[in-house]
């Protein structure tokens, strides 16, 4: 009686499985000879889904950043740095900026950072040439002038953190971390 059941119950769940199909076997055989022509002349038969979470991220790239942990590379005050500042590297710039949900961010300056993680810039001056010297950040002159101080944007080294896509890293920050001290050259991961 129960393996009657079972049968019964298995054939129901078979019919379905069947009913929730969107297409039919056939159907499914002539999309897969059309995918595969399309694919033979590298065409695109379906266009990719936009991704539509809107969500901000940055995240570290693992690998890089267990060889920088391994070979001690950094201090325990340049990893809570980066930890810290990580809910402002801005999206496709990796630039630290005042706020990644803005269409515009502006560039935080040392000032700003220090105030922002409640230290005094002194402190943050010191962390930041020493990643700077290190190749895991880098400044580049903004257009900000306040009281004829130079401005500086910090960026972060996309091969260690990166907020966007990693098969698609900006031009310009590309360019910024090209020369690079010997140790981060043979890293595992290299996004460019």
């Amino acid at each position: 009686m129960k393996k009657d059941f079972d049968n019964v119950e298995k054939k129901a769940r078979l019919r379905e499985i069947e009913n929730e199909k969107i297409l039919s076997e056939e159907e499914l055989e002539l999309a897969s000879e059309l995918q595969a022509k399309a694919n033979s002349r590298k065409m695109i038969l379906v266009p990719e889904r936009k991704n539509k979470n809107k969500a901000k991220f940055a995240q570290f790239i693992q690998q890089n950043w267990g060889v920088l942990r391994m070979n001690k590379y950094l201090t325990m005050a340049e990893k809570n740095f980066l930890m810290d500042i990580m809910p402002n590297v801005g999206f496709d710039s990796n630039c630290i900026v005042d706020d990644v949900t803005k269409k515009s961010p502006i560039p935080l300056t040392q000032q700003e950072i220090a105030n922002l993680l409640g230290t005094n810039k002194s402190k943050i001056s010191k962390l930041v040439t020493s990643l700077v010297d290190k190749g895991i950040m880098a400044r580049s002159e903004t257009g900000l002038e306040d009281n004829n101080v130079r401005s500086y944007a910090l960026f972060v080294n996309p091969n260690i953190i990166i907020s966007g896509n990693k098969d698609n890293v900006n031009l310009t920050l590309q360019a910024m971390f090209k020369k690079v001290p010997k140790e981060l050259k043979n890293l595992p991961e290299q996004l460019f």
